[in-house]
């Protein structure tokens, strides 16, 4: 059966809409009726519920048992972790419909399993912190005005940049779009690239960050194509013009650092995970950056994605659920920065435990400022609708207002779909 990872997962974090099938066998308990009790009868303590929580198999050593501990610890329910191996978005689509386990499951806020009835509001629960997320990330678990997920932990994209060819090529880091095109052309030299983002040009890793640049974005109010206007032509045609300074037929993809490690790009679009194997390598001789905006109506961003904890709307005790998931994901921040740092580098959700990171400083007030996530209205078909519009202008010199529209329109239809 097919394997999950947990970068399988955010390679395609709020483009995936999880397929129905397969079988669960796990059992919860319910809590014991009440009973009355006659004055001066001392009540029997209430017996722990018992709870199904689920995860994911993440690939990093020790993740497994570091959720098994944080689940023994919780004293007020009997939390029973089930690690699924094999094919977890199709299991996990069939136990969310069968009900009524699992009570806590990490994955995607969808529109889907909103319409659908599977996923309990958690307002009551972020209510008290909401401020200390940041509000793209939380705008990314919430659907007609409701919050269903809370954010477990944040990978981001950011731009790395080897200094000492910057240095040498007597180029500054790029703030500015017009700035990042330059500085590619400058660098592509001696048998190096200035930029590598994908062996398709960039078009699907950057599709968001050339959205947020020009001050669009995927969906706007909820409801409509973010990017219905004459700047995305402007700035998806400064793709095109990356063109002949990007890396392109590399032997790994954008997510893989191997490229910018050995040289062959000075700077590339990857995940923030891939920190400790640069660091490894290059030692002092890089930096980090957002990326940068098309003009000053426009702004730097590094997106964010990650899994978030839900409580499933059939539970048979929900309530018991929301509490854990509650002490958790909000009030145990020991644990949030442990699950986050410690297996893999990724970053806390939490803005107030994301400042305790000192691994990635720079990172984690780029993504305090600049961070934003696709939200669950934008759809696999919406998404391949875009990056296949991109990749045409990238690669082929397509026009891009023509290009645009009939991305347009597809989304457009994408939205009534969900709206219906």
């Amino acid at each position: 059966m097919r394997k999950t990872s947990r970068r399988t997962f955010l390679a395609l974090a709020g483009t995936t809409v999880l397929s129905a099938c397969g079988s669960n066998n796990v059992q919860t308990g319910s809590p014991p009726p009440s009973t009355a009790y006659s004055a001066g009868v001392t009540r029997p303590k209430p017996k722990p519920v018992d709870l199904a929580q689920w995860y994911h198999p993440y690939p990093e050593a020790g993740v497994q048992e570091a959720v098994t501990r944080y689940a023994a610890a919780y004293q007020k329910s009997k939390v029973a972790v089930q690690w699924n191996p094999d094919d977890y978005e199709t299991k996990l689509n069939a136990a969310l419909t069968a009900g009524p386990v699992p009570d806590v499951f990490e994955g995607q806020v969808t529109v889907d399993r909103v319409r659908q009835g599977q996923l309990a509001p958690l307002d009551d629960v972020v209510g008290p912190v909401r401020g200390d997320f940041n509000s793209s990330v939380l705008a990314a678990q919430t659907v007609d005005g409701k919050t269903y997920g809370i954010p477990q932990a944040l990978d981001t994209q950011v731009l790395f940049y080897r200094k000492s060819f910057l240095q040498e090529a007597k180029v500054q880091p790029p703030q500015t779009l017009d700035e990042l095109v330059d500085a590619a052309k400058k660098l592509s030299k001696d048998g190096v690239k200035g930029l590598f983002a994908g062996n398709d040009a960039g078009a699907a890793a950057l599709a968001g960050p050339l959205l947020w640049s020009a001050g669009l974005d995927y969906v706007k109010d909820g409801k409509s194509v973010g990017f219905d206007d004459p700047r995305a032509a402007t700035v998806f045609a400064k793709l095109h013009e990356l063109n002949g300074s990007l890396l392109l037929g590399a032997s790994t993809d954008w997510a893989d650092p191997i490229p910018f490690i050995d040289g062959l790009a000075a700077m590339q679009w990857t995940w923030l995970w891939n920190l400790p194997k640069i660091q490894d390598t290059m030692k002092d001789d890089f930096g980090v950056l957002a990326f940068p905006r098309l003009d000053a109506s426009g702004a730097p961003s590094v997106p964010v994605s990650g899994l978030s904890a839900m409580v499933h709307s059939k539970s048979l005790n929900p309530d018991a659920a929301k509490d854990f998931v509650k002490w958790l994901w909000l009030e145990r921040t020991d644990f949030q920065r442990e699950f986050a740092t410690r297996f893999g580098f990724h970053l806390p959700a939490r803005l107030s435990v994301l400042d305790k990171v000192d691994q990635a400083a720079d990172a984690a007030k780029l993504v305090k400022e600049n961070g934003r996530a696709a939200g669950p209205l934008w759809t696999p078909t919406a998404n391949t609708a875009l990056v296949d519009a991109l990749g045409r202008i990238a690669r082929d010199g397509a026009d891009p207002a023509a290009e645009t529209k009939k991305a347009v329109e597809t989304v457009k239809a994408e939205l009534g779909r969900l709206s219906a």
